[in-house]
């Protein structure tokens, strides 16, 4: 194809168009990338409202990407062909050349290139990105499932394999949305005695359906933390609700040395005083999405143990329908952008 279609933001807070833009050639050290898929994550928002620094419009978001390699630029890795089944998530490559990179911590590169930031992201047929942003998704995953693995579903595995929690431990997974959901799957999947936190007693046996040992309302009269302590106390709780109050209130829930690990973004203050971590040496720990190796292991553990995100898909076309049910809370629990290949494993 000469041409291909891309929904773009004109100006911040504005409507998605649908327009069509000449295919790019990838230069070196990248790829071209034909999208089957593309998820809506929460933070695409920051992106379409112009809330982060250096936004340009017109805007492509997107940074769940799932497709195929349509073709290689000149210099890059020989490992990567043309028609292989990549995925590119909120690691969108690294500078390689700063502090945090030569130390092998690319996923806090100082310079991190975000897809719908650094370049343009999968709302759209195409897609051109670095080859370090690659994660090849693995047979029995289709496009539409493994597009929000690249977000959603590295950062809830990622923070859960790298906490302190060991199989047995008590863990907490806070919010049971389009991260939580898939946080109780991994750690039930991981061995965990696993607790799920959310809003409302009728969300208790979606909990347990989802795999949950325990269920807490955190609406109920029994504060969280309390309700916690009494299952002994959390190893883990990591918080995936984009809710600080709601963050705050599970510190107290922590075992000694326990760790909360905080995935949801909100721009509100957390309400913690140091005596809270001081006498039981608790820890509070920010954690980022995953680098693409991370993004590839999530998926294989994923077919590995047959977990999949609950999505609702939708063509490129209804994006503005899409998106506006990912902002009120509506969807089920991923919105997905799909095309040709989104719903077909392999």
């Amino acid at each position: 194809m000469s041409s291909y279609r891309v929904a773009q933001v004109g100006a911040a807070g504005a409507p998605f168009e649908i327009v069509e833009r000449e295919v790019p050639r990838p230069g070196p050290g990248h790829v071209r990338i034909a999208v089957d898929a593309c998820g809506i994550c929460h933070s695409d928002a920051m992106f379409v409202g112009g809330a982060l620094p250096d936004i340009s419009f017109p805007l492509v978001t997107g940074h769940e990407i799932a497709g195929r390699i349509a073709e290689v630029g000149e210099g890059t890795d020989s490992r990567w062909k043309v028609g292989e089944r990549v995925a590119v998530g909120w690691f969108g490559g690294s500078c390689r050349h700063c502090t945090a990179c030569r130390q092998g911590d690319f996923i806090v590169c100082e310079q991190l290139k975000v897809p719908g930031w650094a370049y343009d992201g999968g709302f759209g047929e195409s897609v051109i990105a670095p080859a370090d942003a690659l994660a090849r998704i693995p047979d029995g995953l289709a496009a539409a499932d493994a597009g929000p693995m690249a977000c959603a579903g590295v950062t809830t595995y990622n923070g859960l394999r790298r906490s302190p929690a060991r199989p047995g431990d008590l863990v907490a997974v806070l919010g049971l949305g389009g991260l939580g959901h898939l946080g109780v799957r991994f750690a039930t999947a991981m061995g965990f005695e696993t607790v799920a936190i959310a809003r409302g007693a009728d969300k208790a046996d979606f909990a347990k359906q989802l795999g949950a040992h325990h269920y807490i309302d955190s609406t109920a009269g029994t504060s969280v933390a309390d309700a916690l302590q009494s299952l002994g106390g959390a190893r883990v709780v990591l918080a995936t609700a984009a809710n600080s109050a709601a963050i705050s209130a599970t510190v107290d829930g922590l075992t000694h040395r326990g760790e909360r690990v905080v995935s949801g973004a909100d721009t509100e203050p957390l309400a913690i005083n140091p005596t809270q971590l001081l006498m039981r040496a608790r820890v509070v720990r920010g954690h980022p999405s995953g680098t693409a190796q991370d993004v590839q292991d999530a998926m294989e553990f994923c077919v590995l143990q047959g977990i999949r995100p609950m999505i609702e898909t939708m063509p490129l076309n209804d994006v503005n329908e899409a998106y506006g049910k990912m902002l009120a809370g509506t969807a089920r629990f991923r919105m997905v952008l799909t095309h040709t290949e989104a719903g077909r494993a392999h």
